[in-house]
């Protein structure tokens, strides 16, 4: 038996009107004791307002992401430009220390012959 036809039965064997009052208020205990409170329910409204502010965050720390992103590639090429640069330098060094040292042991040797 539902506990609306329990109470309407109960009501009606009630004689005085004290003990009805007293069966509707032990009625209403009943009934906010199973449900929550509404201000603790959330409605499909706050859902989707829930939902479109995390899509908005998420959307949000997505182009950011991007950005962090594309950053890091430039700080990447600048590295790998510096690095090309110095292997360019170091490169040139050595030529021009390999040919200094040939010229010098050319020099010794036509000058101590």
């Amino acid at each position: 038996m539902g506990a609306a036809l329990k109470l309407y039965e109960e009501l009606l064997e009630a004689g005085e009107d004290k003990r009805r009052a007293k069966l509707i208020a032990e009625a209403f205990e009943a009934l906010e004791a199973r449900y929550p409170d509404l201000r603790d329910v959330a409605t499909h409204a706050h859902l989707r307002e829930t939902e479109l502010r995390l899509l908005r965050e998420i959307e949000a720390l997505r182009l950011e992401t991007r950005k962090e992103i594309e950053g890091v590639r430039l700080e990447i090429k600048n590295v790998e430009v510096r690095l090309t640069q110095a292997i360019h330098r170091q490169t040139v060094w050595v030529i021009l220390a390999i040919g200094g040292i040939t010229g010098f042991i050319r020099w010794l040797d036509v000058f101590f012959k």
